[in-house]
Order: structure tokens, then C-alpha cells, then sequence
């Protein structure tokens, strides 16, 4: 087991948005996130990767234990430092081009030299299939390139997990196709990862394990093979219909 969160329990207001979380993941497996938009899918993995701060719960990580409503900037940075986190709309420096973005968080988070840091940068560029663009800017690159660089610059310090948070949804159907493969391929590599999705084929041929949740609670989990073909819960089977009818 390399992550495991207790009752993680969010409200913006009065607005409960996680309603007491818990959830597993082991080591190499890919966890899909799946439910209808504002079921709390984003901020729980916000809150996971201590961008958010729940107003309860617990997380064991890499064998320590946490409580991630009254996390130190310490325990924060030692978080963030064993995980990666791809955004849905890429969150590229702009004036950086795709090397740089790699390289900043080696150089300035990791204490890399320059040297190294551009190695390994244009090792994980290449990866992904975009060593050929490195010297370019965001602004000349496809929203499908500028995810691909967004997740070289997330895998680039071997982190023990990657969340991606919907990182298809801003692009289109091909430029998407390209951003999916290039996960598939980490997937099949063993990188641990928790994916929040409505790429249901995605989440059906590469996921180990999905979750669908509604109004911030988890409605139903399991094997993603058992969810997909026998889900026990209607309001599962509802928006599986629908979501694959698309």
C-alpha cells in the first residue's frame, strides 16, 4: 500500500463538498476517479496533493502518517516532492519554454544542477514524445503538446504518484488520443496513478481500479472490471449508460 486516506471531509461554506472519504491505492496501480461534474473528484485530489486543506481527515503516505487538516509547509513540501500532479488546463510557465518547464522544478525544488536537469528534462521530453518541441513555447505548441510537456515535467523526478485532474477535457477528441496514450504507456510501465476522467475507455481498458462518486461521497468501488460490467449501485449503472452513450 503506498496511499491510503480516512474520512477526508471538505466544505467550501456550507457547501460539503467530501462527505468522508476513504479511499486505497497500491503500488503501480491506476485508480480511476469517475461521477458527474462538482461530485468532489477534483478536490479530493486536490486535497490529496495538499493544494486544498480538508477540514478533517487522514493520510498515510510512503509509510508516514498525516493529518491533512493541520499540515506543516514541512510536511507539505515532503508531499509534493514524492508526487506529481498534471492540471487540466496544462499550467505551464508561459514564458518558459517546454525544457525549461521541465527543468525548474528539478533546479529549484530538487537541488539538481543545470546539467543534470536538462538531461534528465529532455530524457522524459523524449518519453512522451516531445523532445523534438523543447526549445518552444507554450504558445507554439498544441493544447495536446503543452500536456505532454505537462506530464514530463510531472514524471520527471521519478515521483511515487501522479494525479491527473481531467487532463483530457480541454482538448479534442485526437489531440486527446495523443495525451491518452502517452498514460497508457506510463500505466503499463507501473507508475502509480489516480486519474480523474470521463474518458471511459480509458478508465475501462487501462484503469486497475475506479471509483464513481456523487455528491462527495463514494457511491460504489471495486475492480474497475467489476464496476464496469457488474456495477451493484443504479445510480452507477446510470451513469455508466449515459457517459458511454455519449
Amino acid at each position: 500500500m503506498i496511499l491510503s486516506i480516512r474520512d477526508v471531509k471538505k466544505s467550501f461554506g456550507d457547501l460539503a463538498v467530501l462527505n468522508g472519504i476513504s479511499l486505497d491505492v497500491d503500488k503501480g496501480d491506476v485508480v480511476a476517479l469517475l461521477g458527474p461534474s462538482g461530485s468532489g473528484k477534483t478536490t479530493l485530489l486536490r486535497c490529496m496533493n495538499c493544494l486544498e486543506t480538508p477540514d478533517e481527515g487522514i493520510m498515510e503516505f510512503s509509510g508516514k502518517s498525516y493529518d491533512l487538516s493541520s499540515l506543516s509547509s514541512k510536511e507539505k513540501g515532503c508531499i509534493r516532492k514524492k508526487t506529481g500532479f498534471v492540471f487540466q488546463n496544462f499550467n505551464l510557465f508561459r514564458n518558459k519554454t517546454a525544457l525549461e518547464n521541465v527543468t525548474e522544478g528539478l533546479i529549484v525544488v530538487r537541488k539538481m544542477n543545470k546539467k543534470d536537469a536538462v538531461a534528465k528534462a529532455m530524457e522524459t521530453l523524449k518519453k512522451v514524445g516531445m523532445d523534438g518541441w523543447a526549445e518552444h513555447y507554450p504558445s507554439e505548441l498544441s493544447g495536446g503538446q503543452q500536456q505532454r510537456v505537462a506530464i514530463a515535467r510531472a514524471i520527471a523526478a521519478e515521483p511515487e504518484i501522479v494525479y491527473f485532474d481531467e487532463p483530457t477535457s480541454a482538448l479534442d477528441p485526437e489531440l486527446a488520443g495523443e495525451v491518452l496514450s502517452v498514460m497508457k504507456m506510463l500505466a503499463e510501465e507501473g507508475m502509480t496513478m489516480v486519474v480523474v476522467t470521463h474518458a471511459m475507455d480509458f478508465a475501462r481498458n487501462v484503469s486497475k481500479h475506479a471509483i464513481f462518486m456523487e455528491h462527495g461521497v463514494i457511491v460504489e468501488k471495486g475492480s474497475t472490471e467489476e464496476l464496469f460490467n457488474n456495477p451493484r449501485e443504479e445510480r452507477t449503472r446510470a451513469f455508466l449508460r449515459l457517459e458511454e452513450g455519449k
